[in-house]
Formats: structure tokens, sequence, C-alpha cells
């Protein structure tokens, strides 16, 4: 088969690139065994040549090839004389592995699936979730005490330099001082889901909301060391405190199925006077400091094409995690650049849909959509109606978002519902990038955005080339 042989190709030179790493090597070489194993699948469908391929294995393979350059980059990126700056620079450390390893595994998931291969206990010892999990820990935790010993002695270096070289250390030790905190930051994902207790919950003072809406109030506190926000609702419906922990409790295991660092991380909820006549309902949230995405592009922080182009990468892997954790299509619904919130270091995190039973049962029925949200609607959905919401509709949406992380703009401005309808689906007209927009960049985004949903991307083929820009804008190529 034609696709086969690049493949396996690219996967050659993984494995002599990972023999050059100079950090992260627990990492790279636990990407390379899996890659490794995939090797046996891929041989498999070669010798099985005069037997017609599917289209699922086609399309597989085709993603896979994306995931493997992808991955080549990832791991050339620490063999290279310059990967310390790399790592200093980097808001996402040991994001790129988890989603690398999560991509290899889909792959093997529909390859093994589709072709029923036996290839013994060894094959799928190495893609098993629980023994993949305690891999990625024991290696991450691993990486990341000998990267903080590298990280402290290069800082030390730099402390030796000529006073001339002062202005560059003190750069150096601010960003490795970071880098240190987020190792040594507990994570998120470490929390378990739960009922949470008043007394675990501790409020900014003064207790002022933060944010507000018709049905809720939003507050900055603490809980159990993480910065949470608070969501309280002002007018819940007549829902008894029993009911919803009965919702509640249903709704956990989905949720654990979507951790990622690019989802918004719910960590429960709290019922206060939960005896009393008037019960106080709370649901607590990972807090985001820089507020929604839409937020920060209304602002007049300074967002250079690589800072941009990671912040797609970001929002694109928390699509990605969504589209591919359940067995049927599953998707967000109302994606749009407000859906995103912007945490520390501008790292971009999915959210609006955590949880989405349990807050629907307190809070009193939405009115109509605005407006405003046809200007995500795919052709399609504008077309007909009646037309079935889907992931290539939602790639629409989310090639908007990235037009507007792209001009800061907000999509079809002063527009009304009608001549929406006539420049999207009768002229098939797009709104256009600025001159300066890399060429790589403008490509995805103007795929995301294109009429014929056949020719979107999915979020996983989006998630890897979108690696590809940050890696090219990193290296000034």
């Amino acid at each position: 088969m034609d696709l086969v042989d690049p493949i396996l190709a690219v996967a050659s030179q993984i494995y002599t690139l990972v023999e050059r790493v100079k950090a992260n090597k627990k990492r790279c070489h636990r990407v390379s065994d899996r890659v490794r194993a995939l090797e046996e699948l891929l041989r498999s469908i070669q010798r099985r040549q005069a037997v017609r391929t599917c289209a699922d294995v086609e399309k597989a393979l085709r993603e896979l090839s994306f995931t493997l350059k992808s991955a080549q980059e990832l791991i050339k990126k620490y063999t290279l004389a310059n990967w310390m700056e790399r790592v200093l620079n980097s808001n996402s450390h040991g994001d790129e592995f988890s989603s690398i390893n999560e991509r290899l595994n889909d792959a093997f998931q529909v390859l093994s699936g589709t072709l029923q291969v036996e290839q013994g206990n060894m094959l799928y010892q190495v893609f098993e979730l629980a023994s993949r999990e305690r891999e990625d820990e024991v290696d991450g935790r691993e990486d990341d005490t000998e990267l903080k010993k590298l990280l402290l002695d290069h800082m030390k270096q730099q402390q030796e330099k000529a006073e001339a070289m002062r202005r560059e250390f003190e750069h150096v030790k601010v960003n490795v001082e970071k880098v240190i905190e987020i190792l040594n930051k507990p994570r998120v994902t470490d929390e378990a889901i739960r009922m949470i207790k008043a007394d675990e919950l501790k409020y900014e003072h003064p207790k002022q909301p933060f944010m507000t809406t018709s049905t809720s109030e939003v507050y900055r506190g603490r809980y159990r060391g993480f910065t949470v926000a608070i969501k309280r609702y002002t007018e819940p419906v007549n829902t008894s405190p029993r009911e919803v922990r009965d919702i509640f409790n249903k709704e956990v295991e989905t949720m654990k199925r979507f951790e990622s660092p690019n989802i918004l991380r719910v960590f429960g909820i709290c019922v206060q006077d939960e005896d009393g006549p008037y019960p106080q309902f709370l649901i607590i949230m990972e807090y985001c400091e820089k507020g929604s995405l839409r937020q920060v592009l209304d602002s007049d922080c300074r967002l250079s094409w690589t800072k941009k182009a990671r912040m797609c990468r970001d929002a694109a892997r928390g699509l990605y995690r969504l589209h591919q954790t359940e067995e049927k299509s599953k998707v967000h619904g109302c994606i749009n650049s407000s859906k995103f919130l912007v945490a520390e270091g501008y790292t971009v995190k999915l959210g609006g849909f955590e949880l989405s039973k349990t807050e629907t049962s307190l809070k009193k029925p939405a009115r109509d959509r605005e407006i405003h949200s046809l200007c995500y609607s795919s052709p399609q959905m504008l077309h007909d109606i009646n037309h079935s919401y889907s992931k290539e509709c939602e790639m629409y949406s989310f090639g908007i978002v990235m037009w507007e992380l792209a001009t800061r703009q907000r999509p079809f401005e002063g527009y009304r519902s009608k001549e929406i309808y006539e420049k999207v689906c009768e002229e098939r007209f797009q709104e256009p990038l600025p001159a300066d927009c890399p060429e790589p960049l403008q490509q995805l985004i103007d795929a995301c955005r294109a009429y014929d949903s056949f020719l979107r991307p999915s979020a996983g083929v989006l998630v890897d080339m979108l690696h590809s820009v940050v890696t090219q804008l990193e290296e000034g190529r």
C-alpha cells in the first residue's frame, strides 16, 4: 500500500532522532516505543496488499501520517542546540507529549479494531489504558526531575557570565522560575470530581462577583490549593438537592473522560443550607485569570503570530478531546470565542459544556439564541435549519474562532441575519485574513471555513498540523 511506506520512513527517522535527545528522554523514548508497536500493525497491512482496504483504515493511516510527522518535529526540538530556550519560552511543557500519545493510542484503536489483528499480548500491553497512564506519569515525573536540575544548572551558568550578560540572564531567570513553578504545581486532574463541602471553599475578599449573568454570580476563591471560579445560582428552579445530586453523580463518570489540559476543569458542586427552605447551589470550576478568549482579543495585550498559533493549537486540542472521547459523535454544540477561556501563559481551554445536565437542572430555560450565533453557523446549518448538527459543522464554527484569533475582530460585525445568509450561502464568502498572516496558518483557517463540509479537517488532523505551524514559527522559518 502506497500509504504505509512513507509512514514507516518517518517512524525510522523518529527512532534515529530519539537517540540524540538532550531532555525529556523518557517521554521521547516512550513515544518511540509506541511507534514501534504501531509498526507491527502497519506490517500487517502491507501483508494484506491484495485485500481491499476499507475507508476507515485508509483514513486512519492518513491521520497517523500527520501524527508521526508532528511527533518527529516534537522529538527533534529536544535534539537541537537551542532546546533549552524552547523549553523556557514554552507555556505547554509536557502537554505536547500527552497530545501525541493520545493520537497514537487512537490510531492503534482504530487500526487494531478495524483489521482485527492479533499481535499477541505484548503489542496490546503497550496501548492498554491503565498501564499507559502509569507509564506516562512515571516518565513525566522522571523527566521533570531531570529537567529541574538542568534548568537550575543552566541558571547557575548564566549567573557566572560577565555583567554584559546580566539583562539576558534576568530574562532567563524569570522564565526558569516560571517553568519550575509549573512543574511543582499540583495537577488539577489529580483532584476527584465530587460533592464539595461548604467549609472547603475560601472566598476572595471582599466577596464580590467578577461576573454576573441573568441566572448566576461567579466569585473567585480557593479550593484545596487551587484558585477557582465559584458559580452561584441566584434564582435556581425548584429542584430538590437530592435530584441535583443524582444528576451530578451520573455526569461525573462522563466528565472524567474529558480530562485534558485544554478543557476547563470542574472540581464539583456544593449545596449550602441543604435542609433549609432556600438551598444554595454552587458549581466549582478552574479559574482562568485572563477571562474568555473574546475578552483577551478585545483587550490591548500584544499577541505575536507565534502566540496566536499556540492559542489556536491549544483550542484545537480541547475540541479534539471532546470529539474523540465518545463512541458516538460528541460535539460541543455552541462553539464561539466566548466558550474558550484563557489561563496563565495564554493557555486556552474549552469550556461551556461541563456538567451541562446538572447546570440545566438549576437554571431557568435559556432564551432563544442571539443573532450573533449565526456568525458561527456553517453554510449547511444556515441553508437548512433541520440539518443535523455534526462535527463538520462544529469545525466551521472553530474556523471562525481561529479567524477571530488571527484578526482580533468580531465575525460579520454589523451584518444582519439575511446578509450573513447571503454572504455565506450564496456568495460562499470568507472574511479576509490579515496580509501578514503566516501562509500555513491561513490555509488551515480557510480549510476549516470551507463551504463544502467534506473539505474541512477533523479536529485530530488540525491539532497535528497546528503543531507543525507552531514549530515553524518558533524556528522562524
